[in-house]
């Protein structure tokens, strides 16, 4: 098929972003990293598992779950000092070269025979510490790369790439443990993160007037936090995104949950949900970048609500079909959330302070989910899994209506402060 017509396949939001020499040479290499992490979903618990002492398999799955992810809070606070002048790029170098290193040494460490558990926590903490920062130079990197009118799309391919490894990655964890074992595709995920450090450092400079650091940065850890105080609207985006990812995690427990105790069902029909939320993600993902005419805020409190509205019939005592539709259409519905949430952000950030107050977001993030999940247990053993998925949506819906609300009262406050001035 000639040029000219495989590119009128693509959407006329995406077409510019592929003639971008520099993200288009970007986006495979961070699409390998999304599916290696997506394998190693499986593989760091299923490796926990085989080097674990008898009787200690939850305690070692536990702590390995948690440390490919949380130090990632820490290493945001506490490395601001030394890692808030890095450009975008290095800054995810940084973090793609950590995670190569360290998540190589596991399934050499597994080969030599000594991949005891409290190295492999260890290793996989290493490996997550800088995340944060690697999450905010990606998309700092965008925001610098392209101009505000392309981001949106910019920020759907590279936000429905993680979804889609969502669902492909664990699928082929599944396939490739069976061959090499689940040491190795850790491996794989190193590698993954290889490709992307050698593509970053590929790249090239960036303008200087984008990493230069921002008004009254004194290095400390706090200083982003500081910037966001002073910015009312960002801080309602973290403020809501927050507390969006906190209901949602009370779902990852009453799911399974709502499978086995209520609908009577197994292993099969829960890993359908999951793969339908993910294509509805991918596709709703990629719907995004045709919003950019559309203002962010009202349609990111119509995702949130539109979430909450899909889980609302899981409490109605519903058929397993229609909850499987439902579920996979809340997929759809959230999949441009991540997008927006990062566009606004971009948006409304100073160049300068863009990497400091995207790492202090990530950092929050990555204990909204988990905390909603510890509450999840509690909620799910006094009222039932069905109950605490319908709960989670109503008071996602409540959420939206006061978000809006207090947005709408933002606005008139502003505009009457500006009329009397």
């Amino acid at each position: 098929m000639p040029l000219s017509s495989t590119s009128r396949l693509v959407p006329s939001a995406y077409r510019p972003l592929f003639a971008h020499a520099r993200f288009r040479r970007l986006l495979p290499a961070l699409a390998a990293s999304d599916l290696g992490d997506g394998m190693s979903v499986v593989a760091v618990a299923w490796l926990a598992v085989l080097i674990a002492p008898p009787g200690r398999s939850g305690l070692v799955v536990g702590a390995a779950i948690a440390a490919y992810a949380l130090p990632g809070v820490v290493g945001a606070l506490l490395f601001g000092r030394w890692l808030r002048r890095l450009a975008p790029r290095r800054l995810l170098a940084a973090d793609s070269c950590l995670r190569a290193a360290l998540l190589g040494c596991v399934p050499l460490a597994w080969a030599a025979g000594v991949l005891h558990p409290v190295l492999y926590v260890v290793l996989l903490a290493g490996s997550s510490v800088l995340h944060a920062w690697g999450g905010a130079g990606k998309y700092a990197l965008i925001a610098q790369m392209l101009p505000p009118e392309r981001r949106l799309a910019a920020n759907a391919l590279v936000g429905s790439s993680a979804s889609a490894s969502v669902v492909i990655g664990p699928a082929l964890a599944g396939f490739l443990a069976a061959v090499v074992g689940p040491a190795w595709i850790i491996g794989l995920d190193a590698l993954s993160f290889a490709v992307l450090a050698v593509q970053v450092g590929r790249l090239g400079g960036a303008p200087r007037a984008a990493v230069e650091t921002g008004p009254d940065d004194t290095g400390r850890p706090a200083a982003g936090l500081r910037l966001l105080r002073g910015q009312p609207e960002l801080l309602g985006v973290l403020a809501l995104t927050w507390l969006f990812n906190f209901l949602y995690g009370p779902v990852e427990v009453a799911l399974p949950l709502h499978v086995t105790d209520d609908l009577h069902s197994g292993a099969s029909l829960l890993g359908l949900y999951w793969t339908l939320f993910g294509l509805g993600a991918v596709v709703g993902g990629l719907a995004a970048g045709a919003l950019s005419r559309l203002p962010l805020w009202p349609v990111t409190l119509g995702i949130v609500a539109g979430w909450g509205v899909m889980l609302v019939p899981f409490g109605l005592d519903v058929s397993a079909g229609v909850s499987l539709v439902c579920f996979g259409l809340g997929g759809m519905i959230y999949g441009p959330f991540t997008a927006l949430s990062y566009t606004l952000f971009q948006d409304r950030t100073p160049a300068a302070w863009l990497t400091r107050v995207l790492a202090v977001r990530g950092a929050a993030l990555l204990t909204a989910a988990p905390v909603g999940t510890a509450l999840g247990g509690p909620l799910v053993a006094a009222l039932g899994p069905r109950q605490v998925l319908a709960a989670s949506g109503v008071a996602t819906i409540a959420l939206a209506a006061v978000a809006m609300a207090t947005r709408g009262r933002g606005i008139r406050r502003e505009g009457t402060r500006g009329a009397r001035t």
